[in-house]
């Protein structure tokens, strides 16, 4: 009969490959995986882009698990008035940080969305009403899931983006509007 410890070796050494093998996999599946398709183009409802806005972004800074992004989009809103109806351009900026290891990412970011804004102002002497054209923005701040593969593809992303409106030209107070949320999607590469 054998000894006990000569049929626990087999065992243990088996044992212990396991283990070295596991610890050595789960480390190396712990480690954020590095961005190589940086750029993004996508578009953008609601959120920072108000209404909606076709976007460019970049992934400028990577660190293990958080990555930090910036973007630039473009929009033309219609406005209609008494008199005429135009189509006014937007243009949404934003810098976002999103965390996570490979393809989901918890992202935070704010920005700036600045805006022509098509206003009617009376003239009390007169009694006549005028078209102007103003200059308005408002600050979205961003708080979502954001789903984008490090090696590029189908990108997607949704946010609560609640809106601190700054006031025209023309005067006003500044506002928040905290019922806001926006959707993007688009390719990386």
């Amino acid at each position: 009969m054998k000894d006990k410890r000569t049929l626990f070796k087999p065992f243990l050494v088996t044992f212990g490959a396991l283990f070295l093998f596991i610890s050595v996999e789960s480390k190396a599946q712990s480690e954020a995986e590095k961005f190589t398709a940086k750029n993004i183009v996508y578009l953008e409802l609601g959120g920072n882009a108000g209404q909606y806005a076709f976007t460019y972004g970049r992934v400028f800074h990577q660190k293990g698990k958080l990555k930090l992004s910036a973007s630039a989009g473009f929009s033309m809103w219609y406005q209609g008035s008494i008199s005429n109806t135009r189509w006014l351009p937007a243009i949404p900026v934003e810098l976002t940080a999103f965390y996570g290891k490979s393809n989901h990412h918890l992202e935070l970011g704010a920005g700036v969305t600045s805006y022509l804004d098509s206003i009617i102002d009376f003239d009390e002497e007169t009694f006549e009403t005028n078209d102007k054209v103003v200059f308005s923005g408002f600050i979205p701040v961003r708080i979502g899931y954001r789903y984008q593969k490090p090696e590029g593809g189908f990108f997607f992303r949704v946010a609560y983006t609640p809106i601190i409106d700054f006031p025209s030209r023309t005067g006003g107070n500044w506002s928040f509007n905290p019922y806001w949320a926006g959707l993007s999607f688009g390719k990386s590469f």
